[in-house]
């Protein structure tokens, strides 16, 4: 049996997917990026290899792929592919009759349009400003004192909306402590931040060509109230996929090493 491995180096978090020649995924790991990314990459291929008894080191992976904000400090890598690429074959695997992606990633949010065959056929992406990303849901739970699995799941409690009329990570964040700071309902304030993200996903998804349906990647995907909002701004079904959407990068990375593998 061969086994092909896609590494994902993201700027907050590194993932690491083993499939084997059937597509069958065998082994995933999730680590917290450390500022060293090949540090990070080393550690999480080393974790996978351990889940797959007949795999003793990385010499025993037919080909690897590296992906994502660090792909070229992925050691030994086969061959290096663009995230965008990768999470749209990653979401082509785990289901094929989605066709539009939002990847909300650590510093960047993109809408991803997937052809047939699980490339690319369009995309657009937002990386001048950290609104909406990883990095400012992070901010966000910090502002309330609370993890990020408590955060998200916030909003949906709420029964109002307070708007967020700060676009900037920094200034959202100073707005909401000042709501916090006045009393004002907190789940109410988690809507507001959610609504915000929600619409500036708006574009991300027309560019992705989304009609009546449409996935999220990234760690973003588990926040269950962006989805809810998403779902109310942009009035699309958000479709929850059968594998870890954080391992969509991960995942297309290894499919595309099994794929050139075989050729």
């Amino acid at each position: 049996m061969k086994y092909f491995a896609g590494c994902d180096s993201g700027s907050t978090y590194t993932k690491c997917v083993i499939i084997d020649e059937n597509g069958k995924m065998v082994a995933n790991v999730t680590l917290r990026s450390r500022i060293n990314a090949v540090l990070s990459c080393e550690e999480s291929i080393k974790l996978a290899i351990e889940q797959v008894p007949e795999l003793k080191s990385q010499e025993d992976i037919a080909y690897m792929v590296g992906t994502g904000y660090g792909r070229n400090k992925v050691p030994q890598a086969d061959e290096n592919i663009s995230e965008i690429s990768c999470h749209a074959m990653g979401v082509h695997v785990a289901d094929p009759s989605v066709k539009a992606i939002i990847d909300i990633g650590g510093q960047d949010v993109k809408g991803i349009a997937i052809d047939e065959d699980g490339t690319v056929l369009n995309f657009a992406m937002n990386d001048k400003c950290a609104a909406g990303t990883g990095r400012f849901f992070e901010a966000m739970a910090r502002a309330f004192e609370m993890d990020l699995t408590e955060f998200s799941r916030l909003s949906l409690q709420a029964k109002n909306v307070i708007p967020i009329t700060s676009q900037c990570t920094v200034f959202a964040e100073s707005e909401v402590i000042s709501l916090v700071g006045e009393g004002k309902p907190m789940d109410e304030i988690a809507a507001g931040i959610e609504l915000s993200v929600a619409k500036r996903c708006f574009v991300m998804a027309k560019k992705a060509g989304a009609v009546d349906k449409i996935t999220l990647t990234g760690g973003c995907a588990k926040n269950d109230g962006l989805k809810e909002a998403i779902e109310r701004v942009l009035n699309l079904k958000v479709i929850d996929l059968p594998i870890d959407p954080q391992l969509m990068g991960a995942l297309g990375a290894a499919e595309f090493a099994r794929k050139k593998y075989q050729k």
